[in-house]
């Protein structure tokens, strides 16, 4: 029986920051939210960061979508934090774990979860991490926590291990759902669904491997003889 995205727990989270690409992933009904973060936008020629949200905002209301900030000042970060927050009830404030000088942010998380501010703590490796950020939230303020499997991941560590611990260190927090960040294949869905992980984000990219699901792979192994006999002609290889 093929695979069903839809069978899934663990919800999909579009990760990127062109704006057609989002608009297109909306349409899309296993897609559940968005995330963003500077590089993204970078990546994709973003000059105006309020323009952006807000034009991704004008067209997506009804979805979460996390927008971070990017003050390295702690008080710099709070109020960067009330003004993305207001751009939309449906806006997620992302605050990294530490700043760049490894100084933690959980004052910030404390203060903006204080005042009514959802977020999402960003650039997690470690239960420790989680543990820490955990204790700074307010309960009554939906959160998200977001761990970077992938990235543990291409660090030679198994990252499972690690976002098991993180969802039992949440289970005290009902508002509070474990992200699994920057996944590497489409394998990761499955994996974090077993676990029972709240949310994986993923790139457009990764996202439109979801037509391989289940797919015979005899007929999948004969597409990939063809593709290289295809591409063989047509660099006109000889010997």
């Amino acid at each position: 029986m093929k695979l069903q995205v839809n069978d899934l727990k663990v919800e999909l989270f579009a990760d990127g920051a062109d704006l057609q690409g989002i608009l297109e992933m909306d349409t899309k009904p296993y897609i559940k939210g968005f995330t963003t973060n500077p590089t993204l936008m970078r990546k994709s020629g973003v000059t105006n960061y309020e323009n952006f949200a807000r034009s991704v905002l004008d067209k997506i209301r009804n979805k979460p979508i996390s927008f971070e900030v990017f003050s390295d000042d702690l008080e710099e970060m709070k109020k960067q934090g009330l003004k993305i927050a207001s751009w939309g009830a449906n806006v997620f404030v992302k605050i990294p774990v530490t700043n760049t000088h490894k100084k933690s942010t959980s004052e910030v998380i404390r203060y903006l979860t204080e005042n009514n501010v959802k977020v999402n703590v960003t650039a997690i490796m470690t239960p420790e991490q989680v543990l820490s950020v955990s204790e700074c939230l307010n309960p009554k303020v939906e959160s998200y926590i977001s761990v970077f499997a992938g990235r543990i991941a291409d660090t030679g560590r198994d990252p499972l291990p690690i976002l098991k611990k993180s969802i039992e260190i949440l289970q005290k927090n009902s508002n509070s759902k474990l992200i699994w960040a920057s996944p590497r294949e489409f394998l990761n869905v499955f994996q974090a669904n077993e676990i029972g992980c709240h949310v994986i984000t993923m790139t457009n990219d990764l996202l439109k491997k979801i037509e391989l699901l289940g797919k015979n792979l005899d007929e999948y192994s004969l597409e990939t003889v063809q593709m290289f006999r295809t591409d063989a002609i047509a660099a006109r290889f000889s010997l």
